[in-house]
């Protein structure tokens, strides 16, 4: 009876392995991580957007700058909706208009042929390139000129699918691609985008691959960089039939997309084809969903099209799998019946066994209950460390927000001792109104706090510094211990992530809070979504 039991188990087990997808490997842990979490990296985006569209809005006399201003909004805006980017690309041409100036005025229609290919626009995007003047482009606008017309010619033959008109458009793809390398700073991520690109075109496979590894050696190369490189590379490995290569880089890519806030992406798409082709059908449902998500919120209409016909397929192929699932649950429940009557058999067997079990699990309760108790004492030991550094923390927020709170009753008494001034009350009110000094309060306030801080946190100023580069670091004289910009970033230390808050505390707007923390994120070797973590790391005493 025991051989048939553990038959019983064994097909059991078998066909419940059927239907479980395979262990994920550490980059399919990563980008699932990253979808979990990819409010934030929007939300991030939206941020930078805000304080932009907010300096666009608050310059309407001077077109230069906010001709500026709209080509970073549209930065931030063509990877990630269309809508918005194609409404700056707008305001970029009138504004080039309002300037007089040709230069300006090709630069808007290039950033506009640019979201119209991205959205699928093959005819609209095709008759804004016709119109531009490569002329009057800069040099680094002219190589994005000339691969934009690469692209577009790629793409179309790549959706329309027609072996007798995808030859030509490829061909000349390959060509504007040519183009575009004379443009390219040698070396550049630019170039070898272009380089790579031509490759994957042109079969020269291995060469494409090799480029790559150039590719992830440049310095400070941005996370959408790294999605579009890793993501080309998966389609060259694709081309050479090395599917596991291939899926690993998607994985790349995709996560690079999700951390970047990029909704112009075709990686996590591809992702659920190659899951739904490996049998792990879970995966290859979620990642459909997120790249239907990410069409519709960038309304890329090719990309929804080509998206519609495999999310039929993986969602006809679940429904399938649940039906299986449920005869095989008949299945089951009569084998677990048969299997119920063998368990009865073997309880009078258990229980003498059990009998024997008790005796020994008292000693191991015993043994247990004196683990426990060294636990708790040990927890109780943590608890009170914790506590202590927490205690630290709270006193320098608390002395610095009441000694704030001293120096706004100091000004509100001023201000009473003046209108009493006003009133004909002299003499010794005056000379006391006169001594009140609340920028040097407030300095002292400063100061004060900085000695505070530096005593619970002495390696914040190397520890900051090292996230920058040698000329980049913050340099202090001898009489000054920390600059505003570490004042604001020693506040987010303490926990204190609320931009009014610190600008209260500090005495300055919250735009300028806002332009500081922007201003020091920017020049850091650390990519800004993770630079306020990488400062909550630092380590107090």
């Amino acid at each position: 009876m025991r051989i048939l039991l553990l038959v019983f188990a064994f097909t059991f087990q078998s066909l419940m392995g059927r239907a479980q997808p395979a262990a994920p490997t550490p980059l399919l842990r990563n980008l699932q991580t990253a979808l979990a979490h990819k409010t934030t990296y929007d939300q991030q985006r939206q941020q930078r957007i805000a304080v932009l569209t907010a300096a666009f809005r608050a310059s309407p006399a001077n077109p230069e700058a906010r001709f500026g201003l709209g080509l970073r909004i549209y930065e931030e805006y063509k990877a990630f909706q269309y809508d918005s980017a194609f409404v700056y690309s707008q305001q970029l041409t009138q504004l080039a208009r309002q300037l007089n100036s040709p230069e300006k005025t090709e630069l808007a229609r290039l950033k506009l042929a640019f979201i119209l290919l991205s959205s699928g626009m093959f005819k609209e995007t095709f008759e804004e390139l016709s119109r531009i003047r490569p002329v009057y482009l800069s040099r680094a606008d002219r190589q994005d000129f000339y691969f934009l017309q690469a692209r577009a010619y790629s793409d179309l033959g790549d959706f329309n699918q027609d072996q007798v008109y995808r030859p030509a458009y490829h061909a000349r793809a390959l060509a504007y691609a040519d183009s575009a390398l004379r443009y390219s700073r040698p070396g550049s991520y630019e170039q070898l985008a272009v380089q790579q690109f031509k490759t994957a075109k042109s079969g020269q496979l291995r060469q494409g691959l090799a480029l790559y590894r150039q590719i992830q050696r440049l310095p400070q190369l941005t996370q959408h960089q790294l999605a579009v490189s890793a993501s080309t590379t998966a389609y060259i490995h694709t081309l050479l039939g090395q599917e596991d290569q291939a899926f690993a880089l998607l994985l790349v890519s995709a996560a690079a997309d999700v951390k970047s806030a990029t909704k112009e992406t075709v990686a996590i798409f591809q992702l659920s084809e190659y899951c739904y082709r490996r049998g792990d059908l879970e995966n290859a449902y979620a990642f459909i969903k997120e790249a239907r998500a990410q069409a519709t919120f960038y309304k890329a209409r090719q990309r929804q099209l080509e998206i519609s016909h495999i999310s039929s397929v993986i969602e006809g192929q679940k429904i399938s799998i649940i039906e299986q699932q449920r005869r095989s649950l008949r299945l089951y429940a009569g084998a677990v019946t048969l299997l119920a009557l063998f368990v009865v058999a073997f309880i009078g067997v258990i229980w003498r066994q059990l009998r024997k079990l008790q005796r020994a699990g008292r000693l191991i309760s015993a043994t247990n209950q004196a683990l426990q108790e060294r636990n708790q004492e040990l927890g109780r030991l943590n608890t009170g460390l914790h506590e202590a550094s927490q205690i630290k923390q709270e006193y320098i927020g608390y002395y610095f927000h009441n000694n704030s709170q001293l120096l706004d009753r100091l000004e509100t008494l001023k201000k009473a001792l003046d209108t009493q001034l006003g009133s004909k009350q002299y003499g010794a009110v005056q000379r006391l109104v006169s001594g009140l000094n609340i920028r040097q309060q407030r300095q002292e306030l400063l100061r004060g706090f900085d000695a505070v801080f530096l005593r619970l946190f002495p390696q914040f100023i190397p520890q900051f510094n090292a996230l920058f580069r040698p000329e980049d670091q913050f340099q202090l004289p001898d009489d000054q211990l920390l600059s505003t910009e570490l004042r604001i970033f020693a506040l987010i230390r303490l926990g204190i992530q609320d931009s009014e808050q610190i600008s209260r505390m500090l005495g300055y707007s919250i735009n300028t809070i806002y332009t500081y923390k922007t201003r020091v994120k920017n020049r850091s070797t650390v990519p800004n979504e993770e630079f306020e973590a990488r400062i909550m790391a630092i380590e107090a005493v």
